[in-house]
């Protein structure tokens, strides 16, 4: 079943790069007490998500922020060490949290799975954008398959 506006975030751990090497951290830790604004690309390093998706929210992150967003976070079904060398490569610093999710774990506990196997991908995450208030989902943007409108981080800004 997919989430809905109003559900709790599911219960789940990313993988999430540190001075020391792969670490994590939990959907507690994450969420709890906090406005989080977190998105989600099929792939790092693939077209439209290098391009567009992450480069829009480094962009805007000081404007989210003076929305009242705590953090941005950025998942993929990526390993720890791809989402922290496209966080690089994209200069996402300190505004945007890159969140490997490598088995689809928590993107399935969503039920925002993809299956691109058509693509040589398996199973990824849908595009989409969620806004989390203190563990509660407030909005919900999915993109129709092929899309990128919904949860581009000026749609995600105009909506606050």
């Amino acid at each position: 079943m997919t989430i809905s506006v109003g559900d709790r975030m599911p219960e789940g751990n990313f993988g999430l790069m540190s001075d020391n090497g792969p670490g994590g951290i939990s959907s507690d830790e994450l969420f709890g007490g906090k406005k989080v604004v977190l998105f989600s690309v099929p792939g790092a390093f693939t077209p439209t998500c290098s391009m567009s998706h992450l480069p829009g929210y480094v962009e805007h992150a000081s404007a989210l922020k003076a929305k009242g967003v705590d953090t941005i976070a950025c998942m993929a079904v990526n390993d720890v060490f791809v989402m922290d060398a496209w966080g690089k490569d994209k200069n996402a610093g300190d505004a945007v949290m890159m969140l490997a999710d490598g088995n689809a774990d928590y993107t399935k506990a969503l039920g925002l799975e993809l299956d691109a196997s058509g693509f040589g991908m398996g199973t990824r995450g849908q595009r989409f954008a969620i806004v989390v208030n203190d563990g509660v989902v407030e909005q919900l943007h999915i993109e129709a398959p092929g899309e990128f409108k919904v949860s581009a981080a000026e749609a995600v800004l105009e909506s606050l």
